[in-house]
């Protein structure tokens, strides 16, 4: 199963890297992933303190950390 998560959260990545910011809703169907096996690699990203988290209204979003130069 880590495996997978593992797999989903490069997966994340990559869409993050293309899109910028992405709502959270939008990742399963994006990466046509399960809800929870994606919100599994949101959290492994997050802990690796690779992605942010934005509040807009009602909706969050994530995105990848711009690294500082």
């Amino acid at each position: 199963m880590e495996e997978k998560i593992g797999q989903t959260a490069g997966k994340i990545w990559k869409t993050l890297k293309k899109n910028d910011q992405v709502s959270i809703p939008q990742l399963p169907k994006m990466l046509k992933e399960k809800d929870t096996l994606t919100y599994q690699a949101l959290g492994w990203l997050a802990r690796e303190g690779k992605i942010s988290y934005q509040s807009k209204g009602k909706r969050v979003f994530v995105s990848l950390i711009k690294p500082d130069k």
